[in-house]
């Protein structure tokens, strides 16, 4: 079933509130999907900068003498930030490939959660309120948010398969429904060089919109090329450094409901995601129609 919330925010008075708000639709779809829950957060970009957000299941030992070891292999100092099993490495922009490599040969135990100036993603298995807890996201800042919570019906429950995916820089997807021709697509991209960490269906999705980016393609083009190559029943939502877009399948089967005001644009599964929101009651609110992508950019 899973729920989504998703908030872009055009009034920068409201960026301090960007968590504040996210939390609180995500506290609204928790009986969508008790098994796990995420949510990327873009928040201020450091000039030079990149973050690369890390989860260990045993943090102590994985994150100890990280710094030392990453600054070592690639010949510049980097710092840390953790946030109970996650951790954000920050390091000098044109060194973030290379730290990424030391990271999955160095510290295989590590995973990497996502890459880029803007985008920090935190998800873990649990009740969704109780994730949003433990990494403080009431207390986050941003321009953009977007949060899932998981009821798994393809693939096991674990950290790893909730969602966000991340599979570019500062992009990530989130996924409602079911693809019937992950596996076909799975197989033509890492012919084309993409790689995978598991074998959900939605990081298939997210690795197809990075692919599409790659070939020259914005954000709001890829959606709409993926109406044609992706089968099945999907409602998603997509992040980018300075991009937020929607789009449903051609059948639309899948819930969603969206509003838009002078301050921010929203999506939820359900409306009740959105009540809460600052002037929702003048909001324009619309159901997202089918095989339509809706795309806003900074």
């Amino acid at each position: 079933m899973c729920g989504i919330v998703g908030l872009f925010i055009k009034d920068a008075e409201l960026e301090p509130k960007l968590g504040a708000l996210t939390s609180t639709m995500l506290a609204t779809m928790c009986e969508r999907g008790p098994d796990s829950a995420g949510f990327a957060v873009y928040g201020p970009a450091l000039q030079g900068r990149a973050k690369i957000t890390l989860q260990s299941p045993d943090p102590d030992r994985d994150f100890a003498g990280l710094t030392a070891t990453i600054s070592q292999a690639i010949g510049t100092d980097v710092s840390l930030e953790r946030k109970s099993t996650h951790g954000v490495l920050t390091v000098p922009a044109d060194k973030a490939q290379a730290a990424r490599e030391a990271l999955r040969t160095g510290h295989p135990k590590l995973r990497i959660m996502s890459t880029g100036e803007a985008i920090e993603i935190y998800k873990e298995v649990g009740y969704p309120m109780q994730v949003a807890s433990r990494f403080d996201l009431s207390k986050m800042q941003g321009s953009h948010a977007i949060g899932h919570t998981r009821m798994a019906t393809e693939s096991a429950v674990t950290t790893m398969g909730a969602h966000p995916f991340s599979t570019g820089s500062d992009q990530c997807l989130v996924h409602n429904g079911s693809l019937s021709n992950h596996h076909n697509l799975r197989r033509e991209l890492v012919r084309d060089g993409m790689t995978f960490e598991t074998e959900n269906d939605t990081e298939v999705a997210a690795a197809y919109i990075s692919w599409r980016i790659k070939q020259g393609m914005n954000l709001g083009e890829a959606l709409q090329k993926s109406l044609d190559d992706l089968d099945g029943f999907f409602t998603f939502v997509v992040g980018t450094k300075n991009g937020f877009a929607v789009v449903r399948d051609p059948i639309a089967c899948k819930p969603a409901v969206m509003a838009e005001t002078d301050r921010y644009v929203a999506f939820g599964s359900e409306y009740r995601a959105l009540a809460g929101l600052p002037g929702v009651d003048s909001a324009r609110i619309w159901e997202p129609e089918p095989a339509t992508v809706y795309f806003w950019e900074r």
